[in-house]
């Protein structure tokens, strides 16, 4: 693919990617090309991109050695891979034999959502369940029980999430007659607990994934190939595909697109640390959620890294003009679009990106002076969880209760008395450093138009607001939200189900579990010293669209004194 850039009256620039070639096309303007002009050089002339195809672990550093010399593994999965596809291919054969014409995907963080993409990029059905939300578990059980087979995904197998959706579909499957072990797939690590249990318990399939490639790079490996191929795309060319984009990627030229995205990414001076990833007409559904979780989980770690923050192309951060803020926006190979100012664009296959990204990622990693491959501060918001769930404490009393919502928050809710009022109050903890995340706990699917509060705070605020799903978010942004720079303000949104469900052979519910999974993190939030508002709705439906008009009123009150 080739990349045109011409000049605009206002400074900014037109990107025409020629529609002929699956390969990546790149431009950028302001911080993003002078990160460009200043590393490219050095990133060249230090061979950085056959070096990380070599596999060389002294790449990040004598503390990320150890890590790093095991989890390189991706730059090879695209040829490595290749054998997987056979037996995929003949696994789907004797399930659509069987009658099964439903995968459900049970995973958590990589091993969800490449998959995810992968499948709703090919128009091809996967339901991907990674809540333990009661609502949302129970939704995915009733849906065509008779048709479905599940993909069961856990790097470690131990996951904790993984394991109660397991529990709960095993049981529905053997009460509806069903032969549960010929419907239940395994993606995990050789000789991990899940590998061994699965095969001595004799489910349908196992399928190991390359032990020397971590969960968020392992989109090319048999975490994004099984259910995707299970479900009917077409891996064999999503493969070569990969293995185009790996060829290219391969050299120590200027022109690596992937050396470009990740000075962009890494290199910006004074650093950008919040990169808006604008969704602009690429044609791949759902990117961004997944570069989310490799951006965040990679760099966000000893007090560093970059924020990526999911949005439209009209979106308040793309316009802001903030100092802290690079847009990078994804765009078809066709696109004729003109650029502003601190911007990027970059077009290419669904392949070609996720190698693209991963590599950047990778280049990030060095620029930022950090090990993209480790997750250091993940496992607090687990322990914490872990703990509650243990000793079953009786629920923070709330500060007071407005309508359908309960409010609890720390000393900065500063008398609030009404729900507005505590969204004002942390709103106000906002400085010019500060991004807001809003953490939901409960029922994506069903509840899907709350995201809208994000466009709305995000220019109410002024600055970068970030939108994530619990517990999904906590194996994405997680990491950076604990390991980055202490600049996050969380609103945490919980809300009571309609109705609990029971994990089979364990001493608590989905409800528990998931309560627990919310209130561990944000108590690992506050020991951050970070303001936490919590918000939860005692009605699921009556709760949502009162705070969907608290928010709309704090944004109108905000406009209001603008214009004064």
């Amino acid at each position: 693919m080739t990349t045109q850039a011409q000049q605009l009256p206002d400074g900014g620039s037109a990107i025409c990617l020629d529609r002929r070639s699956r390969g990546p096309g790149y431009d950028a303007t302001g911080a993003a090309q002078q990160a460009l002009e200043q590393h490219l050089p050095t990133l060249v002339a230090d061979r950085i991109a056959t070096r990380i195809f070599a596999k060389d672990h002294t790449l990040w550093g004598p503390e990320a050695e150890a890590e790093s010399a095991v989890r390189l593994g991706w730059v090879e999965a695209a040829t490595v891979s290749q054998a997987l596809v056979p037996g995929i291919l003949e696994l789907r054969d004797a399930l659509h034999a069987d009658g099964v014409s439903r995968i459900v995907l049970c995973g958590m963080g990589g091993s969800s959502l490449a998959p995810e993409v992968i499948a709703g990029t090919a128009g091809v059905e996967l339901t991907v369940l990674d809540s333990t939300d009661p609502d949302q578990v129970r939704a995915a059980l009733a849906d065509r029980l008779a048709e479905t087979a599940i993909v069961v995904s856990s790097k470690s197998g131990s996951t904790l999430e993984t394991d109660s959706q397991r529990r709960i579909f095993e049981h529905a499957f053997t009460a509806a007659g069903i032969d549960a072990k010929s419907r239940i797939i395994i993606v995990t690590d050789p000789g991990s607990p899940l590998d061994k249990a699965s095969r001595e318990a004799g489910y349908r399939a196992v399928f190991n994934a390359d032990p020397n490639v971590g969960g968020r790079y392992s989109a090319l490996t048999a975490f994004g190939l099984v259910p995707s191929g299970l479900a009917g795309v077409d891996i064999q060319a999503f493969l070569d595909e990969a293995e185009e984009a790996a060829e290219i990627l391969n050299e120590d030229a200027p022109d690596n697109i992937g050396l470009a995205l990740g000075a962009a990414l890494g290199g910006t001076s004074p650093l950008r640390d919040k990169i808006v990833i604008a969704e602009d007409g690429s044609g791949i559904v759902g990117f961004a959620d997944w570069a989310e979780q490799l951006i965040a989980e990679s760099t966000g770690k000893s007090g560093t890294g970059v924020l990526p923050v999911v949005a439209g192309p009209a979106a308040p951060e793309v316009s802001s003009g903030a100092a802290d803020v690079l847009v990078v926006r994804l765009v078809a190979a066709d696109a004729d679009v003109e650029l502003g100012e601190n911007e990027a664009a970059i077009a290419g296959g669904l392949a070609t990106q996720m190698m693209v990204w991963e590599f950047a990622t990778a280049v990030a990693g060095r620029l930022l002076g950090i090990n993209p491959f480790d997750q250091p501060d993940v496992e607090a918001a687990k322990v914490a969880a872990r703990g509650l769930l243990d000793a079953q404490p009786e629920p923070t009393l709330a500060a007071f209760v407005d309508g359908a919502i309960e409010v609890r928050g720390g000393d900065w809710l500063r008398g609030a008395h009404t729900a507005e009022e505590a969204v004002g109050a942390l709103l106000g903890t906002l400085d010019d450093e500060s991004y807001l995340s809003v953490q939901a706990y409960f029922d994506r699917l069903a509840f899907a138009e709350l995201e809208g509060i994000r466009d709305q705070l995000a220019a109410t605020s002024g600055r970068p607001v970030t939108f994530g799903w619990g517990p999904r978010f906590l194996h994405s942004t997680g990491q950076f939200h604990k390991g980055g720079p202490a600049i996050g303000v969380f609103l945490q949104v919980t809300a009571a189900p309609a109705e609990d469900l029971a994990i089979p052979e364990r001493p608590f519910t989905f409800r528990e579990l998931i309560s627990a999974q919310a209130a561990g993190d944000a108590q690992v939030l506050a020991g951050h010293g970070r303001p936490v508002l919590r918000l939860h709705l005692t009605d699921r439906t009556a709760g949502v669209a009162q705070l969907q008009e608290i928010i709309a009123a704090v944004a109108a009150q905000s406009a209001s004194l603008t214009d004064s």
